[in-house]
């Protein structure tokens, strides 16, 4: 009777047979229970904007210095441009001044030899006529119209001849060849011109070669 009871006690106690098996359901809710609707979001956010590695002002900072380094570039050009045009009208400036220079010396040259030339007439008809037995009076005249000629011709250049005789001896204009003993009033005066000087404005083509009067000593 003991071991009836027991037996249906522990019959009790059994689960129900195997044919009868509850349906076992995970509740997997709650892996997703300490998950952030927000956070999800934002993470998606992340995701989706994951390949934008600048800020917005950094790329704005890019944009303007490649377009400032635009109008620096722009500006070089034409300013190598302007460079440029400017090199080659002052290099052909240049070569019209040149060549205008080179003509007028070519002209001075020219005008100066035609100057010279009534020179070598004169000196020919000297010569002719002392050859023809002239008198010296004739040989004279031939050459101081020369001379004259030639001083013509010069001073047509802007040339001028220097005064020495009867002038106080200057060491910037004359050089002095000898030495002639005068009275002491004439002590340092030019007295004889051996070749005559030459100056073209403030410029001294060429000093007087001259004698000088030097007073004698008690």
């Amino acid at each position: 009777m003991r071991e009836s009871k027991v037996s249906e006690e522990a019959r009790a106690g059994e689960p129900a047979s195997s044919s009868n098996d509850e349906i076992r359901v995970t509740d997997r809710r709650r892996i997703y229970l300490d998950r952030d609707p927000d956070n999800e979001a934002t993470s998606d956010d992340a995701s989706d904007e994951a390949p934008r590695s600048k800020p917005t002002y950094v790329e704005q900072l890019e944009a303007r210095t490649l377009e400032a380094e635009q109008k620096v570039a722009d500006v070089q050009s034409r300013f190598e441009q302007l460079r440029a045009t400017l090199q080659r009208e002052t290099d052909e400036t240049r070569g019209r001044l040149n060549r205008a220079a080179d003509e007028r010396a070519r002209r001075e040259k020219a005008e100066f030899i035609v100057a010279l030339l009534p020179v070598g007439d004169n000196l020919k008809r000297a010569i002719e006529a002392a050859e023809q037995g002239g008198g010296l009076e004739a040989l004279l005249n031939g050459v101081r119209g020369t001379l004259n000629n030639f001083e013509s011709a010069v001073m047509a250049v802007g040339a001028e001849p220097l005064a020495s005789i009867g002038e106080q001896f200057d060491p910037e204009l004359h050089e002095a060849v000898d030495t002639l003993a005068v009275e002491p009033a004439r002590d340092g005066i030019v007295t004889a011109e051996y070749s005559r000087g030459y100056k073209m404005g403030e410029r001294l083509l060429r000093p007087a070669r001259v004698q000088v009067g030097r007073k004698t000593s008690d």
